[in-house]
């Protein structure tokens, strides 16, 4: 069980890791003004909300994949 935990585990965080930097360097928008859009107006720029929602994903799975690896040392 603890085998499989951490493979899963592993695996699971350094593929994410990967894309969450595959992320932050591909789909971040080309916009240098990106800080001065207004918060309202962010869910009209669909490059914005492509970037935002692939950076939480890839982000909440490496937490995930932490998690489990953690799960391994405690149990």
């Amino acid at each position: 069980m603890n085998v499989l935990l951490c493979i899963v585990g592993g695996s699971l965080f350094l593929i994410s890791i990967a894309a969450h930097v595959y992320v932050k360097l591909r789909l971040r928008p080309k916009d240098e003004n990106l800080e001065d859009v207004y918060y309202e107006f962010e869910d009209e720029l669909q490059d914005v909300v492509r970037y935002e929602k692939w950076s939480r994903i890839t982000f909440a799975a490496a937490t995930v994949g932490i998690l489990l690896l953690f799960a391994v040392v405690v149990i």
